[in-house]
């Protein structure tokens, strides 16, 4: 039940029975309450007006019993050893579901590495398992599920073409592009696709540090730039490097699926986050800062995810410059982040930092911009 498993459950519960199953007994007392156990308004509000046939457990066996479909939206975090995903929980729960309930077809929505749906249908000896990819925003996760790009599954069947509809079923937007292929393009095109728009994150950023270097008017690079219709006004506002849980690690699966092709350009991508992280920190301390100021720790507004934060390897970096740090994050309840004080008094925070590091803009710090740093030109994600 989190970004995905959660809008998923309140799309298809408008017009479906759903439950929605975590081991996280507040997750689940959240959802049975009508509460949203993350940050995203229009969940929120889904959960609040509407009539939703939802309910949720963490009895994932009697939960499954009867269930036509079985949603699998459990985190795969990427594994630097194996540099593969850790699909450990999506394998746990498939077999666990064909256990209980070996009637239902199951839909990884989870992102797992290109050919693991063939492999899984392999090794259980099922065809009961299929591949649909997620497009969503952390914030915008429901809204972005009432607004499809596009809805993709994994499969040329009756059953996909029944999930799809499903899902379109719910959405808000009419003439939804709908795609079926294969498992394995379904498993790529999740990838490539998050590939890309980190490639355009690095992109602008490396824009950025070139005029951050010789002293341009980066907004106004940007701005340039994005007025051509075939590179748009989209997806370009500089920023401290990408982050968050899809993007760092969907783009080093990709490269390890890359094995035995030929490539450059994926590398590149992962190789410019990093010089990216680097160079904001040479900038941070050329200011000569006694104190930086860490303003939260999210990667964007209107979200609760730090989840591979570019500003956590910049209060790495620091810390280890023996530059000190404080963080303002009135959500966190520990004392310290990374051995960094947490101070909730947004002005005692601002009167003893030197220099406030923000990724994104707020009207917050308005009154002290001159102690901001940011690298937001235009004041969105």
């Amino acid at each position: 039940l989190g970004y995905v498993g959660l809008s998923n459950a309140v799309l298809l519960a408008q017009h479906n029975e759903v439950i929605g199953v975590d081991i996280s007994q507040e997750r689940v007392d959240a959802l049975n309450a009508r509460k949203s156990s993350i940050i995203d308004t229009e969940l929120s509000r889904y959960l609040d007006e509407k009539d939703l046939t939802l309910s949720a457990s963490t009895d994932l066996a009697a939960s499954v019993k009867g269930a036509d479909y079985v949603i699998v939206s459990t985190p795969t975090n990427y594994d630097e050893e194996t540099h593969f995903f850790d699909t450990t929980s999506v394998e746990e729960v498939i077999s666990q579901v064909i256990e209980h309930e070996p009637q239902a077809c199951i839909v990884i929505k989870s992102t797992i590495p290109i050919g693991f749906t063939d492999n899984i249908r392999v090794r259980l000896g099922t065809e009961a398992v299929m591949f649909s990819p997620e497009f969503l925003r952390e914030g915008k996760a429901l809204d972005d599920n009432l607004f499809p790009s596009r809805i993709i599954v994994g499969e040329e069947t009756d059953r996909a073409r029944v999930f799809a509809n499903l899902l379109a079923q719910g959405a808000k937007k009419s003439d939804i592009d709908l795609l079926f292929t294969g498992a394995r393009e379904a498993e790529a095109i999740k990838l490539f696709s998050n590939t890309y728009l980190a490639m355009r994150v690095a992109f602008f950023n490396e824009l950025d540090s070139y005029a951050l270097a010789y002293g341009l008017n980066s907004k106004n690079l940007v701005t340039g730039v994005s007025m051509d219709p075939r590179i748009g006004n989209y997806y370009n506002n500089p920023s401290f490097g990408y982050g968050g849980y899809c993007l760092p690690k969907d783009t080093k699966q990709l490269l390890a699926n890359y094995r035995d092709v030929p490539q450059d350009i994926i590398r590149a991508i992962i190789d410019s986050n990093s010089t990216r992280k680097q160079f904001i920190i040479q900038k941070i301390l050329e200011n000569e800062p006694g104190v930086v100021g860490i303003y939260k720790l999210q990667m964007k507004a209107d979200s609760d995810n730090s989840r591979n934060s570019a500003i956590l390897e910049i209060i790495e970096t620091l810390k280890n410059k023996r530059v000190e740090v404080i963080i303002y994050e009135p959500t966190y309840d520990a004392k310290y982040f990374y051995n960094s004080q947490v101070i909730r008094d947004l002005n005692h925070f601002k009167n003893t930092a030197d220099l406030i590091l923000t990724n994104r803009k707020c009207a917050e710090l308005s009154d002290i911009a001159s102690k901001v740093f940011t690298r937001d030109l235009f004041g969105t994600d």
